[in-house]
């Protein structure tokens, strides 16, 4: 008698740039290479939600075959990347891996806390699934080239599949907008956004306010950080605890806190 054929793993993939991105669109015929995907996004953009989930309003979750997939089930949902990994779990069930991505921009160090692409990470974290999120840079010219970064998140999502992660630790990874020079297991860096904010009037006199800003890091020629490394040509990938507690001020914390009457 033959051994049993093992059964192929299942993988959802989402992202924040919506169904129609091509990042994600690379990604899902990346993973359906060597297993069973599934792909639920945004049915609109929903960059910069970080990690929000729908509470007060119903969900629509839709089949759609016009986003490029092939013969790979897709979604779409009037809600955030979150709720996508939420109402895909529920509906169809648990997959082996969570990915998200390819994003369109890279998504490094404080970005983490406002990304919808690594919100979609953190859901299927916070469900007990292995989970990785995947941005990319632009080119020098300003264009996405996502052919080598889903090529090399196949081979990634592969390994994990196989080994799998440590307990609530997702991996973070930005790919560079050149080809690659290597691959660094990177810190997240000191990379945020100064925030300007720009008032205009509208047709009626009416003030409006439009957030803007401007890309800094503080450690930007650090290539152990991922900004850095990133910046340099590099693959960068960070593995990122969802235990977000320092430790290591528990004593001092407690050691001010005022006793109660």
């Amino acid at each position: 008698m033959s051994a049993p054929t093992p059964a192929r793993k299942t993988i959802l993939v989402a992202n924040d740039d919506g169904i129609f991105s091509p990042g994600i669109k690379a990604l899902g015929l990346a993973m359906a290479e060597f297993a069973d995907v599934v792909v639920v996004a945004p049915d609109v953009e929903q960059s910069a939600v970080g990690h929000g989930i729908t509470i007060r309003r119903p969900l629509r979750f839709k089949h759609t075959a016009s986003a490029g997939f092939g013969d790979i089930p897709a979604y779409r949902v009037d809600g955030t990347p979150a709720d996508c990994v939420v109402l895909s779990t529920h509906l169809l069930g648990k997959p082996d891996l969570v990915v998200s991505g390819i994003n369109i921009g890279p998504n490094l160090g404080d970005d983490l806390t406002h990304s919808g692409t690594v919100a979609a990470a953190i859901e299927g974290l916070a469900l007990g699934i292995p989970s990785v999120a995947f941005s990319q840079q632009a080119t020098p010219d300003g264009e996405y080239d996502f052919a080598a970064g889903a090529a090399y998140a196949a081979k990634l999502a592969a390994e994990v599949l196989v080994h799998g992660l440590p307990p609530r630790v997702l991996l973070n990874v930005n790919f560079p907008g050149r080809t690659p020079r290597g691959v660094r297991v990177t810190r997240l860096g000191e990379h945020r956004w100064e925030d300007r904010l720009l008032t205009r009037q509208d047709p009626e006199g009416r003030e409006y306010h439009w957030v803007a800003g401007t890309s800094t890091a503080r450690d930007a020629h650090d290539t152990d950080t991922d900004y850095g490394a990133v910046q340099a040509g590099f693959i960068s990938v960070t593995p990122v605890r969802l235990d977000l507690t320092a430790r290591d001020l528990l004593g001092e914390v407690g050691g001010f806190l005022p006793e109660l009457e």
